[in-house]
Formats: structure tokens, C-alpha cells, sequence
């Protein structure tokens, strides 16, 4: 199979028969095999029926019914692990992103060699609210990655070699991230094209402000990740018994400037009164807690269960 197309959707009835009509039209336009498959999270429209009605009329077409909602990432990693393609391509479900992008993505990734291909919205129909937090996010996102050439990495359209989407894992809020995600796991032809981004023509954004707050945890959670996970002791383990030894020493400068003064019959207040003697003992005790943590914390990443199990209700 030539491509397989992964929706994500939650609550946009009105804009799937429009959008599988489109790709269906791309699709025989190039001769490409396909499937779409579409992954219903916990839409309480009639989002379901309308997926069921296409998969009647058209045979490429498949579905995943989540019980709940768990997230565009959730949905990503079910629709990863389905896919049969040999290209990849994810979109949104809003109608913004267009399957005319799909022929070009198709051929940067079987042709010019790229393991992954992100789309990059240059010219934006949001509202400053949403653009100018997303440019700052980006930035920061570049930087932290070191994936210079992307300028949106929240881009829902994007084009993997199956190899890629096999070999990574999507979870929590990560989807932001799967360029990140990518060059961890050794894939880093990483590449970029302008695409259309039109109006939103049914319904409204299901994306708050909150987002832009998540996505910023979510990037130092993988930064950490992806330089900790396996060793968690080399950070923990090194802070910890750098102040535990700090906290050490200056405990034995108090007592010994202590037992100075009584060698010399000098006048001298008791340890406990001092404020160094606290910080030492904090110092010493912080220092034992963090080395701890990296004890407990290299047990857990060598005893991690799978945390991609989500309840789905049907599929077709």
C-alpha cells in the first residue's frame, strides 16, 4: 500500500464526508493505494455514524471508537500502529490542512529521501492569541530540539516513512513533539514544506490557551527524557552527593570551629544556634532525598510498563 492517512477528530461530523471526498479524489487522481483511518476521540456529535457511512461507500476507508476522550496523541499512536503504508500521512479533521499537499509530501519522502516531512503554515487564518503564543512556542521548540529547519512543529500535516511511525512512541501530549521524538530514535532526515492553511469552515477550535502551557512542560519533560531516561542516576545521583558532601563539610567546619573555641577556653555559642549548622544539615539531607530519587527513579526505567492502553469501544 502506497499511503495510509490518519485522522484524528473529535466533534467535526460536519466536515468529515467533505474532507474523505477530497482525499478519495487525490488519491485516484495519482493513482495512489490508500486507506484513511480515522480515529473517533470520544466525539459526542454524531462523528461515529457519519465514519460507519463512509466505510459503506468506500472500502479504504477505517475507523477507531475510543470510549472517551484521550487526546490527539492517544489517537496518533492507535492509528501509528494500524497503519500499512508505506507513507504515513496525518492530518487534521477541521478541514484546514489540504489533501491537495498529499502527492508532494508522497514523493519528498519515497523520492528525496526524507524519513519525516512536517508542514509549515507560513500564512495562518488564527487570531493573534493563537499565533503569537505559537511562534514563541516554536522558537523555543527549535532551540531545545535543535531541528533549525522547522518552523511549526505543531503542524498536524506531516508525512512519515512507516519505518518511523513503527519505531517511535506517541503518548501523553507528545504529538507536538514527534519531529523530537524522531531524531531520538535515529531518524534525522527531517524536512519541511509551506502548505495551505485555509479557514476553518465548520465549527471551532477544541484547542485552549491552556495548550501553550502544556506544550512547554511537555518540551522539558522530553529534553529530560531524552538525556535521562536511561540514566536518571547520572542527574539525581550526581546533584544529590554533590550537596550531600557540601552539607558534610560545612557541618565539620561548624563543629570544629566549635571544638576550637573550647580547646582555647574561648567563649563560644552552642552549634544549634548557628544558621550555618541548619543549611549544612539541609544541604545534607536534600542531598540524600535527590540521591534517593535517582536510585528509585533507574529502578523504575528499567521496570516501566506500556502506557498506551486506551479503551476502544469498536473499529472498523
Amino acid at each position: 500500500m502506497d499511503i495510509s492517512v490518519i485522522i484524528p477528530l473529535y466533534n467535526e461530523a460536519e466536515s468529515l464526508p467533505e474532507l474523505t471526498a477530497w482525499i478519495e479524489r487525490v488519491m485516484k487522481e495519482n493513482g495512489y493505494s490508500y486507506e484513511i483511518i480515522f480515529i473517533n476521540d470520544g466525539s459526542t456529535d454524531n462523528s461515529w455514524e457519519i465514519i460507519e457511512q463512509l466505510k459503506e461507500k468506500n472500502e479504504n476507508v477505517h475507523g477507531i471508537k475510543f470510549r472517551r476522550n484521550y487526546g490527539k496523541s492517544p489517537a496518533l499512536y492507535c492509528g501509528f500502529e494500524r497503519a500499512k503504508g508505506n507513507v504515513v500521512i496525518t492530518m487534521d479533521a477541521d478541514l484546514q490542512d489540504s489533501p491537495d499537499e498529499i502527492p508532494i509530501l508522497y514523493k519528498m519522502v519515497t523520492e528525496e529521501g526524507y524519513d519525516l516531512v512536517s508542514g509549515y503554515k507560513q500564512k495562518r487564518y488564527d487570531p493573534l492569541s493563537k499565533t503569537i503564543p505559537t511562534k514563541l512556542f516554536n522558537a523555543t521548540a527549535r532551540r531545545v530540539s535543535g531541528i533549525k529547519n522547522l518552523h511549526d512543529f505543531n503542524c498536524g500535516l506531516k508525512a512519515y516513512r512507516n519505518e518511523v511511525v513503527k519505531n517511535i512512541e506517541v503518548y501523553g501530549d507528545m504529538h507536538r513533539y514527534i519531529p523530537y521524538l524522531a531524531k531520538n530514535a535515529g531518524y534525522d532526515r527531517i524536512g519541511e514544506l509551506v502548505v495551505h492553511h485555509q479557514a476553518r469552515k465548520y465549527g471551532k477550535s477544541k484547542f485552549g490557551i491552556s495548550r501553550f502551557f502544556h506544550g512547554y512542560l511537555d518540551l522539558i519533560s522530553l529534553w529530560f527524557l531524552s538525556r535521562f531516561s536511561r540514566r536518571p542516576m547520572h542527574i539525581f545521583g550526581l546533584w544529590g552527593t554533590l550537596m550531600f558532601l557540601i552539607g558534610f563539610v560545612s557541618a565539620i567546619i561548624v563543629g570544629a570551629a566549635k571544638l576550637i573555641a573550647l580547646a582555647n577556653c574561648e567563649p563560644s555559642r552552642l552549634v544549634t544556634d548557628s544558621p550555618y549548622f541548619y543549611i549544612a544539615l539541609t544541604m545534607m539531607i536534600l542531598g540524600t532525598q535527590l540521591f534517593l530519587t535517582g536510585f528509585i527513579a533507574e529502578l523504575v526505567s528499567r521496570t516501566s510498563q506500556e502506557r498506551n492502553k486506551y479503551n476502544i469501544s469498536k473499529e472498523i
